[in-house]
């Protein structure tokens, strides 16, 4: 049955596309589904004897959640969080707990910070009544080192728009590379960019503009987003260059089906499972959204990685679409079939009568090769 096309067709349907589906299932849904801290880079002001055992304490309850820096006072840690160095802070003095947060780097983890912060107080409360440890009540307090735009309380505004991001790339990628009308590679490029920029320019104008959730360093901002486009529509474009419509399948399976969910936007890298963290970063959707958030909010501090990434890919694309023809030798190819067309037809006998299409059919094969080459 497999010999024939409809049973070909129909393993296809009752075999390959469900274990597909069942993949990008599991891709999107694994990651979300085992969200827990891993290394969470997160400051301890002090080093006093309620710092010390707070520290022992959570490495105790949640081993290798969090990854402590110590700070001699509440301006370093505060200094740390702005630099990017650390996701938020806990200042622990006999009497007061002070939780410094800063939820545009991740709301899932100055939330967590702030459960952290409460846990302390109560076991500290606990040990008090139990008449191993000082009985005075504890007070937490919550601030908020770089907080969110008031008009995207929870920043659900800013992770929402990595997936729409990824997939405009993928489409304008995808639309100039089987353009017709842009022939030379140059025309595509060109075509590229000022696409990008626009698609940028229209992402920002609706984040900022109508939402209000990007609301620092305007330029900046539409910039990293026009960047994020580029990166993802060059290199959708030069697979389809270099691979055919095969391309197309593997832009869109490597940056929907991978760096999407691998990306870390709607928490943080350091939430996901060990190993994905790493392989969102390395892709174009995680680079993008860790420097949007380090450009919009954090003045560009610990943006500098994520910037590498952007550009290495931009510039891989811009090669493949360059260039992808005549190092896959497709362009040579044609253009010799062209020419060994030409030849073939001035090969046959024809009477004098026939020379004027004779003369046509040479022009119309030196017309397809040059094209080919204008192509290549």
């Amino acid at each position: 049955m497999s010999g024939h096309p409809a049973g070909r067709e129909a393993t296809v349907a009752v075999l390959v596309l469900p274990l597909v589906i069942a993949l990008v299932v599991l891709s999107f849904a694994w990651p979300a589904g085992r969200t827990a801290p891993r290394d969470v880079p997160v400051g301890i002001v002090g080093t006093g004897a309620a710092s010390q055992h707070a520290v022992e304490g959570l490495v105790r309850e949640k081993p290798g959640a969090f990854d402590f820096h110590l700070y001699p006072d509440q301006q370093a840690a505060w200094s740390a969080i702005e630099n990017r160095d650390v996701y938020g802070a806990l200042a622990i003095s006999a009497h007061d707990i002070t939780v410094l947060t800063a939820p545009t780097a991740s709301t899932s983890v100055a939330q967590l910070l702030g459960e952290v912060g409460q846990q302390l107080a109560d076991r500290a409360a606990q040990q008090g009544a139990a008449g191993t440890g000082p009985s005075a009540k504890i007070h937490v307090t919550a601030v908020d080192v770089v907080p969110v735009a008031a008009e995207d309380p929870r920043g659900v505004v800013f992770s929402s728009a990595v997936f729409p991001l990824t997939i405009c790339g993928i489409l304008i990628g995808a639309f100039v590379s089987t353009a017709r009308g842009l022939r030379r590679p140059w025309h595509r490029l060109l075509t590229l960019l000022v696409a990008c920029a626009v698609a940028g320019l229209g992402a920002y104008l609706v984040a900022q503009g109508f939402l209000g959730a990007l609301p620092h360093d305007h330029v900046a901002t539409w910039a990293v987003l026009s960047l994020v486009l580029i990166s993802i529509s060059t290199t959708a474009a030069g697979l389809v260059r270099l691979l055919g419509q095969a391309g197309l399948g593997l832009s869109a399976a490597l940056m929907v089906f991978v760096g999407n969910p691998f990306s870390g936007a709607g928490s943080a890298p350091e939430m996901l499972p060990k190993g994905v963290d790493y392989v969102g970063q390395w892709l174009p959707p995680g680079a993008g959204a860790g420097l949007l958030r380090d450009t919009a909010y954090f003045d560009g501090n610990g943006g500098s990685g994520h910037l590498a990434v952007l550009a290495l890919w931009s510039v891989c694309g811009f090669t493949a679409v360059m260039f992808g023809r005549r190092i896959t030798g497709r362009a040579p190819g044609a253009k010799t079939g062209a020419t060994a067309s030409g030849a073939s037809l001035s090969s046959l006998p024809t009477s004098d009568a026939a020379s004027p299409d004779r003369r046509h059919a040479h022009a119309h094969a030196h017309a397809h090769a040059r094209r080919n080459d204008d192509d290549g």
